[in-house]
C-alpha cells in the first residue's frame, strides 16, 4: 500500500506538469491570434527632394552610411555587388551579435520607392521586405517612409507573444531616418545633391 507521504511528491510533479501544460496552451492560443504579417514603419519630413533621398536607398554603399546597425559593429565585414546600385544590386554583412549576418538585394527602384529583399542568416534565418518611400511635401521638403514587412510563421508568432517588433525596431528606424536627414540636408545645403 502507498503511503500519503509517497503520494505527495507525485501530486506535486503532476501539479507542476499541469501548470506548465496550461502555460504552453495559453502561449499557443495567444500566438494563434497574432497577425500573419509583421509591419514596422516610421516617417520623417526633411529638407530636400525625393531625388536627394533616392541615392541613399538605391546605392548600398550610401545606404550603409545611414542605417543604425552599421554603428553597432564598425568592424563588420561587408561585400557589395559591382555596381552597388540599381535593381539586382546586393550587399552582405557579417558582424558581432548585435548585427548578425545577412544579405540584402535591391528588387525594385522607382524614383519614389526603393524595395529591398532582406535575408537574415544569423542570429536566426528569416526573410523580409524593406522599402524607402518618398513624397514631396511643399517645394523643399520630402517625407521619407522607411518600412519593413515580414510574413510571420507560427514560430515568429510565438516570439510576438513575448516581444513587440514595432517597439523593438521602431527606435532603430527613427535613428536611421535622423541619420539620413543629416546627410540629405547637408547635400541640399551644399547644393550638390547626392
Amino acid at each position: 500500500m502507498i503511503s500519503s507521504a509517497q503520494m505527495k511528491p507525485k501530486k506535486i510533479v503532476l501539479g507542476i506538469l499541469g501548470v506548465l501544460g496550461l502555460l504552453v496552451a495559453i502561449v499557443l492560443i495567444l500566438a494563434a491570434t497574432k497577425p500573419d504579417q509583421i509591419h514596422v514603419e516610421r516617417k520623417l519630413v526633411m529638407r530636400g527632394t525625393p531625388a536627394d533621398v533616392f541615392p541613399y536607398a538605391n546605392d548600398f554603399k550610401k545606404f550603409v552610411s545611414w542605417i543604425p546597425w552599421t554603428e553597432l559593429d564598425p568592424n563588420q565585414k561587408t561585400e557589395y555587388s559591382d555596381p552597388s546600385s540599381g535593381v539586382g544590386a546586393w550587399y552582405t554583412w557579417s558582424g558581432n551579435d548585435d548585427v548578425g549576418s545577412g544579405r540584402m538585394e535591391l528588387i525594385s527602384a522607382e524614383p519614389n520607392k526603393v524595395v529591398h529583399k532582406l535575408m537574415f542568416i544569423e542570429p536566426f534565418e528569416s526573410v523580409a521586405e524593406a522599402s524607402v518611400i518618398t513624397k514631396a511635401v511643399g517645394e523643399d521638403q520630402v517625407e521619407v517612409t522607411w518600412a519593413l514587412d515580414q510574413q510571420a510563421n507560427f514560430g515568429t508568432k510565438i516570439m510576438c507573444v513575448f516581444m513587440d517588433f514595432d517597439s523593438m525596431m521602431g527606435p532603430d528606424f527613427e535613428k536611421g531616418l535622423a541619420n539620413l536627414e543629416k546627410l540629405v540636408e547637408a547635400d541640399a545645403q551644399a547644393g550638390t545633391g547626392s
